[in-house]
C-alpha cells in the first residue's frame, strides 16, 4: 500500500469519507490535492494533518457540478506536483424527497454534482493520465444506492447507478493507457453528512440494525482506497468493492424485517 511520489486528487475532501481517504493516502506517503466547495476552514485543517505526515498538500476549492471548474482542479494539481497519478472521485451532494413531491432544483443539483460532476473528474483525470503516459489509477466512491431503490433518494439512486456503469466503461476504454478505474460502496458510515437526514439517536438505533453491529468508519474506507490505488491493486479495473458490515446481505435484510 505504498503510494510515496504519487499525487492524488481528492474531491469533497474536507469532511466525511473524503477526509478519511485524504489522511491515508497521505499516511501511504501520497501527496494530496484536496478538493471542496465550501468549508475552507476544514479543508485548511486536512492540509495541515497531511503535511504533518509528510506529503504535500494542495488546497483547491471548487464546485464540481461546473464541468470548468473540474478541469481546473486536475490541470491545478498537475502543475503543482508535476503530474497527477490518482484521482477520487467523491463528492456528492443529496436530498431526501419523495419523488412527486421533490424540489426539482435540488434534485438536478444532486444529480449535476454526483453524476456529471463524478464524469467531469474521470474525463479530465483520464486526459491528462494519457497526456502524461504514465499510467495512473481511479477510484469512483459510489453507494449501494446504484442497486437498492432505497425511497425518497431518487435523484441519488439515479446517479449511483449510472456513475457505477461510467466507471466500468472508462476501465474498458482506458486500459490500453494502463490506467485503472475502480469502483467503492461504502454501506452505512458515521460522517457529519448523514445528519443531515439522522439525528444521533437515529444513527445509534441504525447502527444496531447491521449485521457487523456498527457504522462504518471514514478512515475504514479510506484504506481501502489507498489499497485501491497502490500498486498492490495492479490487476484490479473495472470493479466494485463492497464495504458495509454486511447490510446489503439478503438474508439479514430478511431477517431485519421480520420474514424467515
Amino acid at each position: 500500500m505504498n503510494l510515496e511520489g504519487r499525487n492524488i486528487l481528492v474531491t469533497g475532501a474536507s469532511k466525511g469519507i473524503g477526509r478519511g481517504c485524504a489522511l491515508e493516502l497521505a499516511r501511504g506517503g501520497a501527496n494530496v490535492a484536496i478538493n471542496y466547495r465550501s468549508d475552507q476552514e476544514a479543508a485548511e485543517q486536512i492540509a495541515d494533518e497531511v503535511r504533518a505526515l509528510g506529503p504535500k498538500a494542495l488546497l483547491l476549492q471548487a464546485d464540481v457540478g461546473e464541468q470548468a471548474a473540474v478541469e481546473d482542479l486536475i490541470r491545478a494539481t498537475a502543475d503543482e506536483f508535476g503530474q497527477i497519478d490518482g484521482f477520487v472521485s467523491n463528492a456528492v451532494y443529496s436530498d431526501r424527497e419523495l419523488m412527486v413531491d421533490a424540489d426539482l432544483e435540488g434534485f438536478r443539483k444532486t444529480i449535476d454534482v454526483s453524476m456529471w460532476g463524478a464524469f467531469y473528474g474521470v474525463r479530465a483525470a483520464a486526459k491528462a493520465m494519457i497526456a502524461q503516459k504514465s499510467g495512473g489509477s481511479i477510484v469512483v466512491m459510489s453507494s449501494p444506492h446504484a442497486k437498492i431503490p432505497i425511497p425518497t433518494a431518487m435523484a441519488y439512486n439515479m446517479a449511483k447507478a449510472a456513475i457505477d456503469h461510467m466507471a466500468r466503461t472508462a476501465a474498458i476504454e482506458l486500459a490500453e493507457h494502463r490506467i485503472r478505474v475502480n469502483v467503492v460502496h461504502p454501506g452505512w458510515i458515521d460522517t457529519p453528512g448523514e445528519r443531515k437526514f439522522f439525528s444521533d439517536e437515529q444513527l445509534e438505533e441504525g447502527a444496531r440494525s447491521i449485521p457487523w453491529g456498527r457504522l462504518g468508519k471514514p478512515e475504514e474506507i479510506g484504506r481501502l482506497v489507498r489499497f485501491m490505488l497502490s500498486g498492490d491493486c495492479d490487476y484490479m479495473t473495472g470493479s466494485t468493492v463492497l464495504m458495509d458490515g454486511g447490510i446489503s446481505l439478503p438474508w439479514w435484510s430478511n431477517r431485519s424485517e421480520g420474514k424467515q
